[in-house]
């Protein structure tokens, strides 16, 4: 029976898994180098360690009965230390080794049968000018691995763009993409348990700000078609990785097709609004599929659009809650980070609809994240200070 989770990551995705598996009755053990983590805060231990500190990850795996991470970016050699002495982990360490390598990923989304745009890989001069004769510009050079929220991305409109590219990388391995002319991103949240039963949730539509998350409008707006074909590719990729857990996949659409971009193997920013739009959030399935509970069918109650707060380098203060919450429809979740530097993710907010998702509600939704400010003010009403 399992009774203690360990978490590797202590940002807000292990938060919000961590307040769900407290009220599920789950005890929980975060892993993560920054003391009174925002997973820490809210978990029953936290043990201080940097991700690749082998012992200090064996004694996460000692102490829980399953373990699992709230991000991909960790040493995967700490996944594999953990397996080889008989420790439960999920997703497992074959699921990370794959997403963690963007040519990986998509080399196995495409050998899926999932649709990609086409891609190579660059490490050198003769490979880039071999990509951009094969795949053409525009292109986007990505580096393999480590990269997040727009960084280590290059989009470029030649083959100049691409060796400046190149040699800005540093000699990182990098992927050679042909630049997709989407029309929107969408995600798609879906969670499989270790059984093979699959839920998948409805599409959200992402606006991103200079390769952050901006806004998530739920259920997207494309076609029932689309819709479905999403949540189709999303679980027969799950069927393929064998994941257990809450996962995410991105897509470009296009002139009426998707396009894969990428798979995240956990809880993803743009579920967030699961947490308050759905009978079961994707932390609550995460929980249930990592513990062997039955999955519930992921039912959209309110259409929704969720808005993420970061922060501007002008203070740690977050000023305006109170007009922010004069609107009832607006469900707010503050991260507990200590500092608000510029462009940091430091909460969201929900707003749950009675209508569709319209112009008009997505203007109102950006007028109340207007409302809020950073800044150092010792004003204590109506403020939060991380």
């Amino acid at each position: 029976m399992i009774r203690t989770i360990g978490v590797i990551g202590g940002g807000q995705l292990g938060r919000m898994f961590a307040l769900d598996a407290k009220r599920m009755g789950y005890d929980v053990i975060a892993l993560d180098p920054q003391p009174r983590s925002p997973c820490g805060q809210v978990a029953d231990e936290q043990i201080v360690a940097q991700y690749d500190d082998f012992d200090a990850i064996e004694r996460l795996g000692a102490h829980t009965d399953v373990v699992t991470y709230e991000f991909e970016n960790i040493a995967i050699e700490s996944i594999r230390r953990l397996e080889e002495r008989g420790y439960s982990v999920s997703p497992s360490s074959l699921v990370l080794q794959i997403t963690q390598d963007r040519i990986a990923e998509k080399t196995f989304a495409r050998d899926s049968g999932a649709p990609v745009a086409d891609f190579a890989e660059v490490s050198s001069v003769g490979d880039v000018r071999a990509a951009g004769e094969r795949i053409g510009y525009p292109a986007v050079l990505k580096t393999v691995s480590g990269g997040y929220d727009g960084k280590g991305q290059w989009r470029v409109s030649d083959e100049r763009g691409a060796l400046a590219a190149l040699e800005e990388a540093g000699g990182a391995r990098l992927i050679f993409e042909r630049f997709v002319p989407f029309e929107r991103e969408i995600s798609v949240i879906c969670a499989r348990s270790a059984k093979g039963e699959i839920v998948s949730y409805p599409p959200a539509e992402n606006e991103h700000d200079a390769g952050i998350l901006s806004l998530s409008l739920v259920p997207a707006r494309v076609s029932p078609e689309i819709a479905g074909n999403a949540r189709e590719i999303t679980e027969r990729l799950a069927a393929a990785l064998e994941i257990v857990g809450s996962f995410c996949v991105e897509f470009f659409v296009t002139g009426g097709n998707l396009l894969v971009n990428e798979i995240a193997p956990r809880p993803h920013n743009s579920g967030h609004y699961t947490i308050d739009a759905t009978r079961c959030s994707q932390y609550e399935q995460h929980v249930r599929a990592i513990c062997g509970l039955p999955l519930s069918p992921p039912e959209l109650m309110r259409n929704a659009i969720m808005v993420n707060i970061l922060g501007t380098g002008t203070g740690n203060t977050l000023e305006g809650i109170d007009q922010l919450l004069k609107d009832p429809s607006i469900v707010l979740h503050v991260y507990g980070k200590r500092h608000a530097p510029n462009r940091r993710k430091m909460g969201h907010f929900t707003m749950l609809l009675d209508g569709p998702v319209t112009d008009r509600e997505i203007a109102r939704a950006r007028e109340a994240r207007a409302l809020l400010r950073w800044t150092d003010s010792a004003d204590e009403t109506a403020q939060v200070t991380v």
